[in-house]
């Protein structure tokens, strides 16, 4: 008789396919898979934000409210973390979130297309979709991020972040380019919004796709294999703390990582900023500034991947990079020579890539597991505070250089002080192969 078989946990699964050798591609099989979600997710929303202000212009918005909604929009992108991470948590629904997040980004941005075309309402309308956009972003990020996190472990997570990053930004990079390329051909706004329709129903295919190869966290159902499925892969659910309770959140590490990225974000100055400078003072042309910023998308990639191997190589102590690139980016970006500023952009977009990559990879290896999406969501909390407040900063010091380069370079001499506490504390990770 043949060998009954074994029913599989979820640990030994992923333990399973984070084997040498053929297995070793298939571990990376879920990572890449995020990857690629995320890629066609970004051709949508990052095609569509450069185009969100000439829109609502063209609907008759001053430029004060270009500002409040777009401003809206990007504090709800982050702000609104902070509610749904915690609730993720507590349903371990988090492919629930994933799911809808993302329907909410393939539905908005398309139908911004129809804006122009309706009316006295039309100002409204695309109002109400950008700031949806963004909600969506809150909606699914801090759970999508424990997914990646799960998936990841097994080939490192600062590698899975980084690759995850890198195909991430590569829709970064690929949407304001395909935007340009329709006005360019059309001159038509709602062409360009329109044909994002095409990548946001592929990121939804890829994802329901995915959803049936990893597991939900946490969900307390047996993985399709134990029952004769196919699943791939499956994500690690959760562990509780001491005696059944849950895992404390706040230990020091982390809330001092949280106050270095506040120190950090407000530091770091808006695209929009830049983009303003660009075509006011260095004098580029307008049509330029999108190619510009698909530049700083690949200069994200390449500082994610990079950061990303050292972190798994050498440990956390890669991240004190990000203030010292930070403080540079004022210097360079707000230059009035058009050849610094081009430089200035590709750092600006460097310390982003390490911002919304390696950083997360650090979070994870902070947190337990059963927090989190707690834990991405009060993190981006304290991002948003920051980027909230460094807004106010560029804004209220643009005609007076040098002060705002010395602010900005106070600022992140407190981010580096605070980011040594944390990496110091006993639960910060040295190593790539110290699990917490």
């Amino acid at each position: 008789m043949g060998r009954p078989r074994r029913n599989l946990s979820a640990r030994q699964r992923v333990s399973r396919s984070a084997l040498p050798g053929a297995t070793r591609g298939f571990v990376w099989g879920p990572v890449i898979g995020f990857g690629l979600v995320s890629l066609a997710a970004d051709v949508v929303s990052d095609g569509a934000r450069p185009l969100a202000g000439p829109l609502l212009a063209q609907l008759g918005a001053s430029a004060l409210l270009v500002g409040l909604v777009t401003g809206g929009a990007e504090a709800a992108a982050q702000g609104l973390r902070l509610v749904f991470g915690p609730w993720a948590d507590r349903t371990r629904r988090y492919w629930t979130f994933t799911l809808a997040g993302y329907a909410l980004t393939a539905v908005c941005v398309p139908l911004l297309a129809v804006a122009p075309w309706a009316g006295g309402s039309g100002l409204v309308l695309a109002a109400a979709l950008i700031i949806g956009d963004r909600v969506g972003k809150a909606v699914r990020s801090p759970a999508k991020t424990v997914l990646l996190a799960a998936v990841a472990r097994p080939v490192g997570r600062g590698r899975g972040f980084a690759v995850h990053k890198s195909l991430d930004l590569a829709g970064a990079l690929l949407g304001p380019v395909l935007v340009w390329a329709v006005l360019a051909a059309s001159g038509n706004l709602s062409a360009a919004f329109a044909v994002l329709a095409v990548p946001a129903g592929a990121a939804m295919l890829l994802l329901f796709w995915l959803r049936r190869q990893v597991a939900d966290a946490g969900a307390g159902r047996p993985a399709p294999e134990e029952e004769g499925g196919g699943r791939q892969a499956a994500v690690e659910p959760p562990s509780p703390g001491a005696a059944g309770r849950p895992a404390s959140l706040f230990t020091r590490s982390f809330a001092l990582f949280a106050v270095a990225a506040f120190f950090w974000s407000a530091g770091l100055v808006a695209f929009g900023v830049i983009s303003y400078h660009l075509t006011t003072a260095a004098a580029v042309p307008v049509a330029v500034v999108p190619l510009l910023y698909a530049g700083a998308m690949a200069a994200a990639a390449l500082g994610a991947l990079a950061t990303g191997v050292l972190y798994d190589r050498s440990g956390a102590w890669v991240l004190l990079a990000l203030p010292l690139l930070i403080a540079a980016v004022p210097v360079l970006a707000l230059a009035p020579a058009a050849g610094v500023v081009f430089s200035g952009v590709l750092v600006w977009g460097t310390a982003l890539g390490i911002q919304d990559s390696t950083v997360k990879a650090l979070v994870a290896d902070l947190v337990p597991e059963p927090r989190q999406g707690t834990a991405y969501g009060v993190f981006a909390a304290f991002e948003g505070a920051g980027a909230l407040a460094g807004g106010a900063l560029y804004g209220a010091l643009y005609d007076t250089r040098p002060l705002l380069i010395a602010a900005v370079a106070v600022l992140q001499l407190l981010a580096f002080v605070v980011l040594v506490a944390a990496l110091r504390s006993p639960r910060s990770p040295r190593s790539p192969r110290r699990q917490l």
